[in-house]
């Protein structure tokens, strides 16, 4: 007896490390990343291409600075000078050297501070917008909120370690994605090498950009590396190849570039671009109501597209009002086209007149618009009578 529960025992042992084992090895083949969280969105649409751990908080470091960058160029004026205050002096970590009382336009701090990462340079940005760095973090905060980011909050605007400083992958993507709809932001990110002025010296700040990405991958467009010890490597990336564009986040990630690539690679591998109605095309005729015509055309603003595995059969459902009354000027909404792939939206595009509507006269206009035809008859009669 005694040997056979030996043997059940080791039998049960065996099974149990299978299982183990087999549930780590499942484990790894779902993840499909080296990062602790991760998110890849399409650009366009918003559509999570690939997510591991997205919802997870987590320190960032300083691809803070993409939403310090965000709320800057939404509330402040580019050419506006910036003061660099007593706070903003000296701030630890990664910096411009900004010295105390010195002054750089909000353009040149949002250089120093996208592509030299400088901590001096944020605190600066965030008392200039803000008043002071709690109220530039709330309305970091505010601005999180709205863009669905609820998994986030900032406490200061660089990233340095501070308790209740966290994000999530898909939360940082989704503002990711936001500041690249930006065309100043997207300018600075995907800048290799600038120069902003230094003052009090005979030369220039050179910044140099650390994102190997933008000179090794192709179609890269920037955006933003963090590093603290407690947050680990983190990365903020992009790229455009023909019409998708898609913005990822890799949290804790210690081969960062390498990972970024790979992601990419892969959602550019798993995804085409489809395109089910280009901008403008007809969709049909509306009947128009008290209108010098009586139907008038119907055109979508915006291609109706989205990214699609192969295996994904889009079905496109529109949705549009029964008549419209004139007056109405060309690209007034009339209604909605939608790309659907089973329950789930890829795309909503607004469907808009092709031509303005002039409202039919009523009988007095009309009258009065045929009075010198009705006139110039008479004249003509009694002309004939003589």
């Amino acid at each position: 007896m005694r040997i056979k529960k030996t043997m059940l025992g080791l039998f049960f042992l065996a099974a149990l490390l299978y299982n183990v084992g087999d549930a780590a090895a499942q484990e790894a083949r779902d993840k499909k990343t080296s990062a602790k969280a991760a998110c890849v969105l399409d650009l366009k649409t918003g559509r999570v291409l690939f997510a591991y751990n997205e919802d997870e908080q987590m320190p960032m470091a300083s691809t803070t600075k993409v939403m310090t960058a965000l709320v800057a160029l939404e509330k402040g004026d580019l050419d506006a000078p910036v003061k660099t205050g007593y706070n903003a002096y000296g701030v630890p970590g990664t910096s411009i050297y900004l010295g105390l009382d010195e002054t750089l336009t909000l353009e040149e701090m949002l250089y120093g501070l996208l592509i030299a990462s400088g901590n001096d340079a944020a605190v600066a940005i965030a008392e200039h917008i803000g008043g002071s760095v709690e109220g530039f973090c709330q309305m970091m905060n505010e601005r999180a909120a709205a863009l669905g980011a609820t998994g986030t909050n900032f406490v200061n605007p660089n990233g340095l370690p501070a308790a209740g400083h966290v994000t999530t992958a898909k939360d940082l993507a989704l503002i990711a994605a936001q500041a690249m709809r930006n065309a100043t932001f997207r300018e600075i990110v995907s800048t290799q090498r600038a120069s902003i002025p230094w003052e009090g010296r005979g030369y220039m700040r050179v910044l140099k950009n650390k994102n190997r990405l933008l000179t090794e991958y192709e179609g890269a467009t920037g955006i933003k590396t963090g590093f603290t010890k407690a947050a680990g490597r983190c990365l903020v990336f992009g790229a455009r190849r023909e019409k998708m564009e898609i913005v990822g986040v890799a949290l804790n990630c210690g081969d960062w570039f390498d990972e970024a690539a790979r992601l990419m690679d892969a959602c550019f591998e798993d995804y085409d671009w489809v395109e089910m109605l280009p901008d403008g095309e007809s969709v049909g005729t509306i009947t128009v109501e008290n209108g010098v015509a009586e139907s008038a055309g119907v055109v979508v603003q915006g291609a109706l597209s989205a990214p699609l595995t192969e295996m994904e059969m889009p079905r496109m459902v529109r949705e549009i009002a029964d008549a419209v009354a004139a007056p109405q000027p060309a690209g007034a909404r009339v209604g909605w086209v939608t790309m659907w792939v089973g329950e789930e939206i890829m795309d909503r595009r607004p469907l808009v007149l092709a031509e303005s509507l002039e409202k039919k006269p009523g009988a007095l206009l009309r009258w009065l618009r045929r009075w010198p035809l009705m006139a110039g008859a008479r004249q003509d009669t009694r002309a004939e009578g003589r």
